[in-house]
């Protein structure tokens, strides 16, 4: 397959991440970045990674050109603003969202069509260190996508997969992505309410209990939604995480920062209330990391 056209919308420590490895493998990419950012974003992409040191050029611009796949990997509480440099949508192939949640599946789709939009989901601790320098700090990139990718992006999923990426496609969309919410969102609340990396975590036989609480209601929403997940198997998983890992949600919150909360707990708080589904663990989980982020910002004002 030729070269693919790609732009990244949200060069952050996961689109970073996606942005580098792509251009590494000799397909053009854009990183699509603020109107005021634009004179001094570098021209190139550094990339820091335990697969690859990577330093690649990289097209910049402030819209989204016409390219074969737009990667969104902005926050989910920047999605709609972002939105704006998507200025000529029938331009661009595929789309494939990298944000922490679900529901933006379906926001995405009535602005740009269902069969446009494909579903995938990304596990990995990456961060922008510097505009254009990303620090891939994990030993691991797991990538999930849906299979309706396959025909477009599947020799790009094998090319990462040589990289080091653990890549697969997902043909059940539920389980795709829920899979990651019931994974995400309890270590994601509990690192971030106790302010503890994952070891702080596991390590406080109480915490450590809550953040089971939480991925049992998880599971309980998800398989009410019509996925296929396992408590056993995310406590399984979490097993294997490094013990300093540091979630995104709890990084945002010492940043003072607004912490993704609607979209990595909304989808069970609301699931639970649905479903008729206890969900006490998590809305008091949810609460604590409200309570730690507006004490952030009040210390951060002036």
């Amino acid at each position: 397959m030729p070269a693919l056209r790609h732009a990244i919308l949200g060069v952050g420590g996961v689109g970073g991440l996606i942005g580098a490895s792509l251009a590494r493998l000799g397909d053009s990419v854009t990183a699509v970045v603020k109107p005021q950012s634009l004179a001094s974003y570098p021209e190139q992409l550094k990339l820091e990674s335990p697969f690859e040191n990577i330093l690649v050029p990289v097209v910049r611009s402030v819209e989204v050109p016409a390219v074969d796949v737009l990667w969104i990997a902005v926050k989910a509480t920047q999605l709609q603003d972002s939105l704006a440099a998507v200025t000529h949508p029938e331009s661009v192939g595929a789309i494939v969202p990298l944000l922490n949640g679900i529901d933006h599946l379906a926001s995405l789709r009535k602005l740009y069509g269902a069969k446009r939009v494909i579903a995938a989901t990304i596990a990995v601790e990456s961060e922008r260190v510097a505009p254009g320098h990303i620090v891939h700090r994990s030993p691991f990139a797991r990538l999930n996508v849906s299979s309706a990718g396959r025909p477009l992006l599947g020799s790009t999923i094998e090319q990462f997969q040589k990289m080091g990426f653990e890549c697969h496609f997902i043909d059940d969309e539920p389980t795709l992505m829920w899979s990651k919410a019931v994974f995400l969102a309890p270590i994601a609340l509990a690192t971030t309410a106790f302010d503890q990396p994952i070891g702080g975590v596991m390590s406080n036989p109480d915490w450590k209990a809550q953040w089971e609480l939480c991925v049992r209601e998880a599971c309980a929403v998800a398989t009410a939604e019509g996925a296929k997940v396992d408590a056993n198997a995310v406590f399984a998983g979490m097993s294997k995480m490094p013990y300093g890992m540091r979630s995104s949600m709890q990084k945002d919150v010492d940043q003072a920062n607004p912490p993704e909360l609607d979209a990595v707990a909304g989808p069970i708080l609301r699931g639970g209330s649905g479903h008729s589904i206890e969900v006490r663990t998590t809305k008091a989980l949810v609460d604590a990391v409200e309570a730690r982020s507006a004490s952030a910002i009040a210390r951060r004002t002036p």
